[in-house]
Protein backbone atom coordinates (compact mmCIF):
# COMPACT_ATOMS: atom_id res chain seq x y z
CA UNK A 1 0.00 0.00 0.00
CA UNK A 2 0.76 3.12 -0.80
CA UNK A 3 0.13 7.16 1.17
CA UNK A 4 -0.91 10.16 0.27
CA UNK A 5 2.64 11.29 1.45
CA UNK A 6 5.52 9.88 2.03
CA UNK A 7 6.55 9.42 5.72
CA UNK A 8 10.16 10.78 7.46
CA UNK A 9 12.12 8.98 9.55
CA UNK A 10 10.30 6.26 11.79
CA UNK A 11 8.02 7.94 13.04
CA UNK A 12 5.23 6.01 15.40
CA UNK A 13 2.06 6.42 14.21
CA UNK A 14 -1.31 5.49 15.53
CA UNK A 15 -4.27 4.25 12.92
CA UNK A 16 -7.56 3.20 14.34
CA UNK A 17 -9.22 0.85 12.41
CA UNK A 18 -12.90 -0.23 12.95
CA UNK A 19 -14.17 -3.83 12.50
CA UNK A 20 -17.76 -3.90 13.50
CA UNK A 21 -18.78 -7.14 13.59
CA UNK A 22 -22.49 -8.21 13.31
CA UNK A 23 -22.59 -9.03 17.02
CA UNK A 24 -21.20 -5.86 17.91
CA UNK A 25 -18.13 -3.59 16.99
CA UNK A 26 -14.73 -4.16 17.62
CA UNK A 27 -12.07 -1.56 17.74
CA UNK A 28 -8.28 -1.90 17.55
CA UNK A 29 -5.42 0.23 16.94
CA UNK A 30 -2.69 -0.51 14.52
CA UNK A 31 0.90 0.48 15.59
CA UNK A 32 2.34 2.75 12.78
CA UNK A 33 6.04 2.33 13.32
CA UNK A 34 5.97 0.07 10.37
CA UNK A 35 5.31 3.62 8.56
CA UNK A 36 8.28 5.12 6.60
CA UNK A 37 8.56 6.94 3.28
CA UNK A 38 7.60 4.11 1.11
CA UNK A 39 4.15 3.81 2.57
CA UNK A 40 2.16 1.65 5.53
CA UNK A 41 2.96 -2.00 6.47
CA UNK A 42 0.02 -3.96 4.99
CA UNK A 43 0.37 -5.74 8.30
CA UNK A 44 -1.59 -2.87 9.59
CA UNK A 45 -4.79 -3.87 7.66
CA UNK A 46 -3.94 -7.69 8.51
CA UNK A 47 -7.74 -7.83 10.21
CA UNK A 48 -9.58 -6.85 7.36
CA UNK A 49 -7.98 -8.76 5.05
CA UNK A 50 -9.19 -11.46 7.31
CA UNK A 51 -12.44 -11.01 6.42
CA UNK A 52 -12.60 -10.76 2.53
CA UNK A 53 -14.75 -13.24 1.73
CA UNK A 54 -17.48 -12.01 3.57
CA UNK A 55 -19.40 -8.34 3.04
CA UNK A 56 -18.24 -5.94 4.83
CA UNK A 57 -21.50 -4.48 6.73
CA UNK A 58 -22.73 -3.36 10.59
CA UNK A 59 -25.96 -5.12 9.67
CA UNK A 60 -26.92 -7.57 7.25
CA UNK A 61 -30.24 -6.79 6.79
CA UNK A 62 -28.73 -3.68 5.38
CA UNK A 63 -28.02 -3.46 1.33
CA UNK A 64 -24.32 -2.47 0.01
CA UNK A 65 -24.87 0.65 -2.28
CA UNK A 66 -22.96 -0.47 -5.33
CA UNK A 67 -22.46 2.47 -7.68
CA UNK A 68 -21.29 1.79 -11.36
CA UNK A 69 -20.10 3.57 -13.69
CA UNK A 70 -18.18 2.95 -17.05
CA UNK A 71 -16.24 4.78 -20.01
CA UNK A 72 -16.10 2.99 -23.78
CA UNK A 73 -12.12 4.33 -24.40
CA UNK A 74 -12.94 1.69 -27.78
CA UNK A 75 -14.95 -0.49 -30.22
CA UNK A 76 -12.65 -3.17 -31.48
CA UNK A 77 -14.83 -5.01 -33.50
CA UNK A 78 -18.63 -5.88 -34.30
CA UNK A 79 -18.94 -9.17 -36.13
CA UNK A 80 -22.19 -9.44 -37.96
CA UNK A 81 -21.81 -12.96 -38.18
CA UNK A 82 -21.81 -14.28 -34.99
CA UNK A 83 -23.85 -10.90 -33.60
CA UNK A 84 -20.96 -10.12 -31.09
CA UNK A 85 -19.66 -6.36 -30.22
CA UNK A 86 -16.22 -6.48 -29.09
CA UNK A 87 -15.13 -3.12 -27.16
CA UNK A 88 -12.59 -2.39 -24.15
CA UNK A 89 -14.30 -0.57 -20.91
CA UNK A 90 -12.87 1.12 -17.84
CA UNK A 91 -15.49 -0.52 -15.48
CA UNK A 92 -15.63 1.87 -11.94
CA UNK A 93 -17.43 0.27 -8.94
CA UNK A 94 -17.47 2.31 -5.51
CA UNK A 95 -19.26 1.40 -2.35
CA UNK A 96 -18.58 1.60 1.67
CA UNK A 97 -16.82 -0.21 3.89
CA UNK A 98 -17.84 0.36 7.07
CA UNK A 99 -15.43 -1.80 8.73
CA UNK A 100 -12.55 0.55 7.95
CA UNK A 101 -12.23 3.94 8.89
CA UNK A 102 -9.95 6.07 10.78
CA UNK A 103 -8.97 9.27 11.88
CA UNK A 104 -6.52 11.40 9.22
CA UNK A 105 -4.83 13.61 11.76
CA UNK A 106 -3.63 11.10 13.79
CA UNK A 107 -1.70 9.92 11.03
CA UNK A 108 -0.57 12.95 9.24
CA UNK A 109 -3.41 14.07 7.33
CA UNK A 110 -3.14 10.32 5.52
CA UNK A 111 -6.41 10.54 3.91
CA UNK A 112 -6.55 7.77 1.14
CA UNK A 113 -4.51 4.90 0.52
CA UNK A 114 -4.01 2.22 -2.18
CA UNK A 115 -4.84 -1.39 -1.29
CA UNK A 116 -4.05 -4.20 -3.49
CA UNK A 117 -7.25 -5.78 -4.92
CA UNK A 118 -6.28 -9.38 -3.86
CA UNK A 119 -6.78 -8.42 -0.24
CA UNK A 120 -10.37 -6.86 -0.20
CA UNK A 121 -13.77 -7.82 -0.54
CA UNK A 122 -14.57 -6.82 -3.76
CA UNK A 123 -18.47 -6.99 -5.64
CA UNK A 124 -18.92 -9.67 -7.85
CA UNK A 125 -20.41 -7.13 -10.63
CA UNK A 126 -20.73 -8.41 -14.26
CA UNK A 127 -21.81 -8.25 -17.27
CA UNK A 128 -24.74 -10.15 -18.65
CA UNK A 129 -24.43 -10.15 -22.17
CA UNK A 130 -20.36 -11.07 -21.96
CA UNK A 131 -19.26 -13.83 -24.13
CA UNK A 132 -15.73 -14.06 -22.72
CA UNK A 133 -13.77 -14.83 -19.51
CA UNK A 134 -12.69 -11.59 -17.63
CA UNK A 135 -9.66 -10.91 -19.41
CA UNK A 136 -8.68 -8.08 -16.56
CA UNK A 137 -4.86 -7.80 -15.34
CA UNK A 138 -3.23 -9.24 -12.40
CA UNK A 139 -2.07 -6.89 -9.68
CA UNK A 140 -5.01 -4.19 -9.35
CA UNK A 141 -5.26 -1.73 -6.42
CA UNK A 142 -8.16 -0.07 -4.95
CA UNK A 143 -8.59 2.95 -3.39
CA UNK A 144 -9.88 3.67 0.17
CA UNK A 145 -10.48 6.49 1.90
CA UNK A 146 -10.00 7.62 5.92
CA UNK A 147 -14.47 7.39 6.16
CA UNK A 148 -14.54 3.78 4.14
CA UNK A 149 -14.79 4.64 0.93
CA UNK A 150 -13.76 2.23 -1.78
CA UNK A 151 -12.74 3.55 -5.37
CA UNK A 152 -12.09 0.28 -7.75
CA UNK A 153 -11.48 0.89 -11.19
CA UNK A 154 -10.14 -2.03 -13.84
CA UNK A 155 -9.99 -1.98 -17.87
CA UNK A 156 -11.52 -5.30 -19.55
CA UNK A 157 -12.20 -6.21 -22.83
CA UNK A 158 -15.79 -6.92 -23.69
CA UNK A 159 -17.12 -9.67 -26.05
CA UNK A 160 -21.00 -9.50 -25.62
CA UNK A 161 -23.99 -10.61 -27.36
CA UNK A 162 -25.66 -7.34 -29.83
CA UNK A 163 -28.51 -7.82 -31.88
CA UNK A 164 -26.91 -6.86 -35.11
CA UNK A 165 -29.36 -5.84 -37.78
CA UNK A 166 -27.17 -5.59 -41.41
CA UNK A 167 -30.74 -4.56 -43.68
CA UNK A 168 -29.04 -0.96 -43.90
CA UNK A 169 -25.59 -2.28 -44.22
CA UNK A 170 -23.07 -0.01 -45.11
CA UNK A 171 -25.47 3.07 -43.51
CA UNK A 172 -26.36 0.99 -40.36
CA UNK A 173 -26.84 1.92 -37.01
CA UNK A 174 -26.30 -0.64 -33.81
CA UNK A 175 -28.20 -0.46 -30.31
CA UNK A 176 -26.23 -3.17 -27.97
CA UNK A 177 -26.80 -3.50 -24.51
CA UNK A 178 -24.37 -3.95 -21.08
CA UNK A 179 -26.22 -4.75 -18.21
CA UNK A 180 -24.22 -5.11 -15.10
CA UNK A 181 -25.81 -6.98 -12.32
CA UNK A 182 -24.82 -9.14 -9.58
CA UNK A 183 -24.07 -12.86 -9.76
CA UNK A 184 -24.90 -13.89 -5.94
CA UNK A 185 -26.41 -11.19 -4.01
CA UNK A 186 -29.63 -10.43 -4.00
CA UNK A 187 -31.46 -6.55 -3.74
CA UNK A 188 -31.48 -7.82 -0.50
CA UNK A 189 -27.81 -7.89 0.31
CA UNK A 190 -26.60 -5.87 -3.05
CA UNK A 191 -28.09 -2.37 -5.03
CA UNK A 192 -26.96 -0.69 -7.61
CA UNK A 193 -26.72 2.89 -8.65
CA UNK A 194 -24.76 5.62 -10.75
CA UNK A 195 -21.71 7.26 -9.99
CA UNK A 196 -21.86 9.41 -12.67
CA UNK A 197 -25.15 10.48 -14.87
CA UNK A 198 -25.65 9.28 -18.18
CA UNK A 199 -24.58 12.10 -20.12
CA UNK A 200 -21.21 12.60 -18.04
CA UNK A 201 -20.47 8.40 -19.24
CA UNK A 202 -21.31 9.51 -22.84
CA UNK A 203 -18.98 12.20 -23.41
CA UNK A 204 -16.33 11.23 -21.49
CA UNK A 205 -16.28 7.96 -23.94
CA UNK A 206 -16.63 10.05 -26.68
CA UNK A 207 -13.41 12.17 -25.91
CA UNK A 208 -11.88 9.38 -24.67
CA UNK A 209 -12.59 6.81 -27.44
CA UNK A 210 -9.38 5.63 -29.02
CA UNK A 211 -9.97 4.05 -32.36
CA UNK A 212 -11.31 6.00 -35.34
CA UNK A 213 -11.99 3.13 -37.37
CA UNK A 214 -14.93 1.65 -38.97
CA UNK A 215 -17.74 2.96 -35.95
CA UNK A 216 -18.10 5.94 -34.42
CA UNK A 217 -20.63 6.31 -30.38
CA UNK A 218 -23.33 7.95 -31.20
CA UNK A 219 -24.76 7.97 -27.44
CA UNK A 220 -25.45 5.83 -24.26
CA UNK A 221 -28.90 5.67 -22.51
CA UNK A 222 -29.98 3.42 -19.29
CA UNK A 223 -32.88 1.85 -17.78
CA UNK A 224 -32.80 0.20 -14.14
CA UNK A 225 -34.74 -3.28 -14.44
CA UNK A 226 -34.91 -6.04 -11.92
CA UNK A 227 -33.86 -9.55 -12.82
CA UNK A 228 -35.97 -12.35 -11.46
CA UNK A 229 -35.01 -16.05 -11.37
CA UNK A 230 -37.15 -17.97 -9.11
CA UNK A 231 -37.89 -16.52 -5.87
CA UNK A 232 -34.92 -14.43 -6.03
CA UNK A 233 -35.03 -10.90 -7.04
CA UNK A 234 -31.71 -8.91 -8.93
CA UNK A 235 -30.63 -5.63 -9.22
CA UNK A 236 -29.64 -4.51 -12.58
CA UNK A 237 -28.46 -1.16 -14.46
CA UNK A 238 -28.53 -1.73 -18.25
CA UNK A 239 -26.81 0.62 -20.43
CA UNK A 240 -28.00 1.62 -24.44
CA UNK A 241 -25.03 1.85 -26.37
CA UNK A 242 -25.89 3.13 -30.13
CA UNK A 243 -22.97 3.17 -32.73
CA UNK A 244 -23.29 4.23 -36.06
CA UNK A 245 -20.52 2.66 -39.17
CA UNK A 246 -18.57 4.84 -40.84
CA UNK A 247 -19.92 4.45 -44.44
CA UNK A 248 -16.86 6.18 -46.57
CA UNK A 249 -14.91 3.21 -47.14
CA UNK A 250 -17.74 0.90 -48.36
CA UNK A 251 -18.85 4.25 -50.51
CA UNK A 252 -15.75 4.77 -52.35
CA UNK A 253 -14.98 1.18 -52.78
CA UNK A 254 -18.31 -0.20 -53.55
CA UNK A 255 -21.22 2.12 -54.54
CA UNK A 256 -19.12 4.47 -56.45
CA UNK A 257 -17.28 1.75 -58.89
CA UNK A 258 -20.80 0.08 -59.21
CA UNK A 259 -22.37 2.98 -60.19
CA UNK A 260 -20.24 3.82 -62.99
CA UNK A 261 -20.24 0.97 -64.26
CA UNK A 262 -24.43 0.90 -64.95
CA UNK A 263 -23.99 4.63 -66.28
CA UNK A 264 -20.95 2.96 -68.40
CA UNK A 265 -23.80 0.49 -69.87
CA UNK A 266 -26.51 2.81 -70.50
CA UNK A 267 -24.02 5.52 -72.09
CA UNK A 268 -23.73 1.87 -74.53
CA UNK A 269 -27.05 2.37 -75.84
CA UNK A 270 -25.42 5.59 -77.97
CA UNK A 271 -23.23 3.34 -80.10
CA UNK A 272 -25.58 2.46 -83.28
CA UNK A 273 -27.57 -0.66 -83.17
CA UNK A 274 -25.92 -1.87 -86.61
CA UNK A 275 -22.66 -1.72 -84.71
CA UNK A 276 -20.78 -4.74 -84.20
CA UNK A 277 -19.28 -3.78 -81.20
CA UNK A 278 -22.30 -2.89 -78.60
CA UNK A 279 -23.09 -6.72 -77.80
CA UNK A 280 -18.61 -7.73 -77.34
CA UNK A 281 -19.08 -3.76 -75.26
CA UNK A 282 -21.72 -4.67 -73.53
CA UNK A 283 -20.42 -8.47 -72.37
CA UNK A 284 -17.22 -7.52 -71.68
CA UNK A 285 -18.93 -4.62 -68.89
CA UNK A 286 -21.02 -7.61 -67.82
CA UNK A 287 -18.00 -9.55 -66.84
CA UNK A 288 -16.27 -7.00 -65.55
CA UNK A 289 -19.08 -6.55 -63.21
CA UNK A 290 -18.66 -9.95 -61.79
CA UNK A 291 -14.95 -9.93 -61.40
CA UNK A 292 -15.78 -7.09 -59.36
CA UNK A 293 -18.09 -8.40 -57.15
CA UNK A 294 -16.11 -11.56 -56.31
CA UNK A 295 -13.17 -8.77 -55.56
CA UNK A 296 -15.03 -7.12 -53.38
CA UNK A 297 -17.46 -9.76 -51.55
CA UNK A 298 -14.88 -9.74 -48.61
CA UNK A 299 -16.22 -6.37 -47.43
CA UNK A 300 -19.85 -7.33 -47.53
CA UNK A 301 -21.06 -8.84 -44.55
CA UNK A 302 -20.66 -12.79 -44.20
CA UNK A 303 -24.45 -13.29 -43.19
CA UNK A 304 -28.07 -11.69 -43.68
CA UNK A 305 -29.18 -10.26 -46.69
CA UNK A 306 -28.17 -6.32 -46.75
CA UNK A 307 -30.26 -3.86 -48.61
CA UNK A 308 -26.69 -2.76 -51.14
CA UNK A 309 -26.49 -6.82 -52.22
CA UNK A 310 -30.16 -6.32 -53.17
CA UNK A 311 -28.41 -3.26 -55.35
CA UNK A 312 -25.97 -4.98 -56.62
CA UNK A 313 -28.27 -7.87 -58.09
CA UNK A 314 -30.00 -4.88 -59.18
CA UNK A 315 -27.27 -3.65 -60.97
CA UNK A 316 -26.48 -7.08 -62.16
CA UNK A 317 -29.83 -7.68 -63.88
CA UNK A 318 -30.01 -4.44 -65.35
CA UNK A 319 -26.82 -4.91 -67.21
CA UNK A 320 -28.17 -8.44 -68.15
CA UNK A 321 -31.29 -6.97 -69.42
CA UNK A 322 -29.50 -4.50 -71.59
CA UNK A 323 -27.42 -7.18 -73.11
CA UNK A 324 -30.68 -9.10 -73.53
CA UNK A 325 -32.32 -5.90 -75.79
CA UNK A 326 -29.16 -5.87 -77.74
CA UNK A 327 -29.43 -8.85 -78.96
CA UNK A 328 -33.03 -8.72 -79.95
CA UNK A 329 -32.62 -5.61 -81.80
CA UNK A 330 -29.22 -7.01 -83.61
CA UNK A 331 -31.74 -10.15 -84.40
CA UNK A 332 -34.45 -7.39 -86.12
CA UNK A 333 -31.90 -5.56 -88.23
CA UNK A 334 -30.62 -9.05 -89.04
CA UNK A 335 -34.04 -10.60 -89.95
CA UNK A 336 -34.75 -7.01 -91.73
CA UNK A 337 -31.59 -7.36 -94.14
CA UNK A 338 -31.79 -10.78 -94.98
CA UNK A 339 -35.27 -12.04 -95.55
CA UNK A 340 -37.99 -8.73 -93.93
CA UNK A 341 -41.25 -10.88 -93.85
CA UNK A 342 -44.40 -8.97 -94.50
CA UNK A 343 -45.37 -6.50 -92.00
CA UNK A 344 -48.72 -7.03 -89.97
CA UNK A 345 -51.21 -4.12 -90.61
CA UNK A 346 -51.29 -3.81 -86.98
CA UNK A 347 -47.70 -3.47 -86.48
CA UNK A 348 -47.63 -0.53 -89.21
CA UNK A 349 -50.24 1.35 -87.82
CA UNK A 350 -48.36 1.08 -84.68
CA UNK A 351 -45.16 2.79 -86.25
CA UNK A 352 -47.06 5.31 -88.34
CA UNK A 353 -48.69 6.35 -84.66
CA UNK A 354 -45.63 6.44 -83.25
CA UNK A 355 -43.55 8.57 -85.67
CA UNK A 356 -46.61 10.96 -86.25
CA UNK A 357 -49.82 10.29 -83.84
CA UNK A 358 -52.15 13.36 -85.40
CA UNK A 359 -51.66 11.99 -88.71
CA UNK A 360 -53.89 9.63 -90.78
CA UNK A 361 -52.44 7.22 -92.72
CA UNK A 362 -53.55 4.93 -95.09
CA UNK A 363 -54.32 1.64 -94.31
CA UNK A 364 -51.39 -1.20 -94.84
CA UNK A 365 -52.57 -3.00 -98.32
CA UNK A 366 -52.77 -6.99 -97.88
CA UNK A 367 -50.99 -8.03 -100.67
CA UNK A 368 -47.23 -7.93 -100.28
CA UNK A 369 -47.23 -4.73 -98.16
CA UNK A 370 -46.98 -2.64 -101.36
CA UNK A 371 -48.23 0.86 -100.78
CA UNK A 372 -47.43 1.17 -97.46
CA UNK A 373 -47.73 4.54 -97.20
CA UNK A 374 -44.63 7.04 -96.47
CA UNK A 375 -41.81 5.91 -96.48
CA UNK A 376 -39.14 5.29 -93.07
CA UNK A 377 -37.22 8.05 -94.43
CA UNK A 378 -40.58 10.46 -94.43
CA UNK A 379 -41.52 9.57 -90.77
CA UNK A 380 -40.83 12.24 -88.62
CA UNK A 381 -39.37 11.90 -85.47
CA UNK A 382 -37.55 8.84 -86.09
CA UNK A 383 -33.87 8.44 -86.72
CA UNK A 384 -32.63 8.33 -90.11
CA UNK A 385 -32.15 4.30 -91.61
CA UNK A 386 -29.20 2.67 -92.58
CA UNK A 387 -29.13 1.67 -96.32
CA UNK A 388 -28.71 -2.11 -95.87
CA UNK A 389 -29.49 -2.51 -99.44
CA UNK A 390 -28.34 -1.64 -102.58
CA UNK A 391 -29.33 1.10 -104.56
CA UNK A 392 -31.50 0.62 -107.77
CA UNK A 393 -30.62 0.92 -111.27
CA UNK A 394 -31.33 3.16 -113.67
CA UNK A 395 -32.63 2.80 -116.77
CA UNK A 396 -29.51 3.78 -118.45
CA UNK A 397 -27.41 1.35 -116.27
CA UNK A 398 -29.77 -1.44 -116.93
CA UNK A 399 -29.68 -0.98 -120.25
CA UNK A 400 -25.62 -1.08 -119.83
CA UNK A 401 -26.20 -4.94 -118.01
CA UNK A 402 -27.90 -5.89 -120.78
CA UNK A 403 -29.53 -8.95 -118.79
CA UNK A 404 -32.56 -9.57 -118.60
CA UNK A 405 -32.55 -12.27 -115.50
CA UNK A 406 -30.21 -9.30 -113.79
CA UNK A 407 -33.56 -6.84 -114.58
CA UNK A 408 -35.63 -8.65 -112.85
CA UNK A 409 -33.49 -9.58 -109.75
CA UNK A 410 -33.00 -5.65 -109.86
CA UNK A 411 -36.51 -5.02 -109.59
CA UNK A 412 -37.23 -7.38 -107.00
CA UNK A 413 -34.96 -5.66 -104.80
CA UNK A 414 -36.48 -2.24 -105.97
CA UNK A 415 -39.73 -4.03 -104.47
CA UNK A 416 -38.44 -5.20 -101.38
CA UNK A 417 -36.30 -2.36 -100.30
CA UNK A 418 -39.50 -0.45 -98.95
CA UNK A 419 -39.97 -3.25 -96.60
CA UNK A 420 -36.49 -3.49 -95.38
CA UNK A 421 -36.76 -0.05 -94.83
CA UNK A 422 -39.27 -0.39 -92.13
CA UNK A 423 -38.32 -3.10 -90.67
CA UNK A 424 -35.19 -1.23 -89.86
CA UNK A 425 -37.09 1.78 -88.45
CA UNK A 426 -39.64 0.00 -86.71
CA UNK A 427 -35.74 -1.81 -84.95
CA UNK A 428 -34.52 1.73 -84.27
CA UNK A 429 -37.92 2.60 -82.96
CA UNK A 430 -37.89 -0.85 -80.25
CA UNK A 431 -34.38 0.46 -79.29
CA UNK A 432 -35.53 4.09 -78.44
CA UNK A 433 -38.61 2.56 -76.28
CA UNK A 434 -36.46 -0.27 -75.01
CA UNK A 435 -33.54 2.69 -73.67
CA UNK A 436 -36.41 4.76 -72.23
CA UNK A 437 -37.89 1.51 -70.22
CA UNK A 438 -34.91 1.14 -68.88
CA UNK A 439 -33.34 4.32 -68.07
CA UNK A 440 -36.95 4.42 -65.90
CA UNK A 441 -36.40 1.38 -64.44
CA UNK A 442 -32.97 2.37 -63.73
CA UNK A 443 -34.10 5.59 -61.84
CA UNK A 444 -36.87 3.97 -59.85
CA UNK A 445 -34.38 1.25 -58.83
CA UNK A 446 -32.18 3.74 -57.41
CA UNK A 447 -34.33 6.41 -55.59
CA UNK A 448 -36.16 3.54 -54.05
CA UNK A 449 -32.48 1.66 -52.78
CA UNK A 450 -31.65 5.53 -51.53
CA UNK A 451 -34.70 6.63 -49.92
CA UNK A 452 -34.56 2.81 -47.94
CA UNK A 453 -31.06 3.90 -46.62
CA UNK A 454 -32.56 7.15 -45.70
CA UNK A 455 -35.71 5.44 -43.66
Amino acid sequence: MEGGWPLEGGVLLCLTVSLLLPGGGKAFTINCSGFDQYGVDPAAFQAVFDRKAFRPVVNNSIPTQVNISFTLSAILEVNAQLQLLTSFLWMNLMWDNPLISWNPEECVSLKRLTVSAENLWIPDIFILESMDVNRAPPGLTAFVNSEGRMKYDRPVRVTSICNLDIFYFPFDQQNCTLTFSSFLYTVDSMLLGMDKEVWEITDTSRNLIQTQGEWELLGINKATPKMLVGSNLYDQITFYVAIRRRPSLYVINLLVPSGFLVVIDALSFYIPAESENRAPFKMTLLLGYNVFLLMMNDLLPASGTPLISVYFALCLSLMVVSLLETIFITYLLHLATTQPPPMPQWLHSLLLYWASPRKCYPSVPQKGNKGLGPTPNHLPGMKEPVELVGKVAGPREAELTGSPQSRVQEEQEAQRQPLVDLWVQFSHMMDTLLFRLYLLFMATSVVTVIVLWNT
